[in-house]
């Protein structure tokens, strides 16, 4: 079955059409340009494109992967977590044509995408990956940092997750504390290829603290106080030093936690995803970490599957309808759901009831 896939949760405006784990288009267009002078995504303007570029989006998908629109067998849309008037316009256009073709409507979380992009496959089944079962699930987006007991295909079992600010996101406001431009993460990435990691000596948060939750907010305001009383020439000067240092212990942060959970739960299976994982810094440190402990990590096979994108929307739905998990006539339960706190993670949304099938 060719599922139609629709993701607009923050900036980017995204459409796939997947089958099973194969991904036949993946269509995405970002804001960044727009939202660059703002240093932050700015809701009302995110929203606008999305109304603007989402109907050329869904159909560049179409034709991309080679169909017509009636071929389509159901329609997966990212319900949350997200930014509410972004979820929305996702949401009706989802809606709209779920309607039109009278086709089932899947609704999916945002966060359990990401760790299902490292699913995904081309349009000729590579690559061919086994996944065994249970396995640790790593999200480091720009809104979420997470750490996930996968049992089973959609049985999730929360260990840990951000208290306050995600990764992704402490990343762009250090940046914004140093002048630099948006999104801040590539651009603290580049520096620090060139910087000294001790030149500044941070806290790494909640190392000490029992548990697997993680906190930024702290480390961005120990930044924002070390650097204010540095002099703008000591800024310009080192920002090499100063991006290197403040992304290591960001990244010191989720090893820490990471550590902790594969030794926890004794999983030997480690399946990563989200937008910080582009970093390569990042990817290596968790590849070198894996190693030490005999685990085999995964990450997204494509660039593309990095960040956010409607491909893994697609993979993560296809699984769900395999469980009956969808909506076949009334949409109404998903407009109570879209909401920029949501972290379900839960096989059935409120209000989505599992059909037998």
């Amino acid at each position: 079955m060719k599922i139609l896939s629709i993701e607009t949760s923050c900036d980017e405006t995204a459409a796939a059409v997947t089958e099973g784990r194969r991904v036949l288009s993946n269509v995405v267009f970002s804001q960044i340009n727009i939202h660059k002078k703002y240093g932050g995504v700015y809701p009302a303007l995110a929203k606008r494109a999305h109304e603007e570029k989402l109907p050329i989006v869904v159909k560049k998908a179409v034709k991309n992967a080679g169909i017509d629109l009636g071929e389509i067998g159901a329609i997966a849309v990212t319900f949350g977590p997200g930014l509410v008037v972004a979820l929305e316009v996702g949401l009706r256009k989802a809606k709209k044509l779920a309607s039109e073709l009278k086709k089932p409507l899947i609704p999916v979380n945002h966060l359990e995408a990401h760790f299902y992009s490292c699913w995904a496959q081309n349009r000729n089944g590579r690559p061919l990956r086994e996944f065994a079962f249970p396995f640790l699930g790593l999200v480091v987006s720009g809104g979420h940092t997470s750490l996930i007991l996968v049992k089973n295909h959609l049985d999730y079992q929360v260990l840990g997750q951000t208290l306050d600010d995600a990764c992704g996101e402490a990343l762009d406001k250090a940046a914004k504390v140093l002048g630099l431009g948006y999104p801040g993460g590539p651009i603290m990435e580049e520096l620090s290829l060139k910087g000294d990691p001790d030149f500044l000596d941070l806290p790494v948060p909640m190392k000490t603290h029992p548990g697997l939750n993680l906190s930024y907010s702290g480390l961005k305001t120990s930044f924002k106080n070390r650097v204010a009383r540095l002099s703008q020439k000591t800024v310009r000067k080192n920002l090499p030093g100063l991006a290197a240092s403040f992304q290591q212990v960001a990244f010191e942060a989720i090893l820490v936690k990471l550590k902790r959970a594969l030794l926890t739960t004794g999983t030997k299976n480690l399946v990563a995803g989200g937008g910080v994982l582009a970093n390569k810094k990042l990817r290596l440190l968790i590849k070198q970490l894996a190693l030490k402990l005999g685990v085999k990590v995964f990450f997204p096979p494509f660039p593309k599957l990095v960040g956010d994108n409607a491909a893994m929307v697609g993979v993560a739905g296809y699984y769900k309808y395999q469980e009956g998990i969808y909506l076949k006539k009334n949409f109404d339960p998903l407009d109570r759901i879209a909401r920029p706190d949501l972290n379900l993670w839960t096989k059935n949304p409120p209000g989505v009831a599992k059909r037998a099938r």
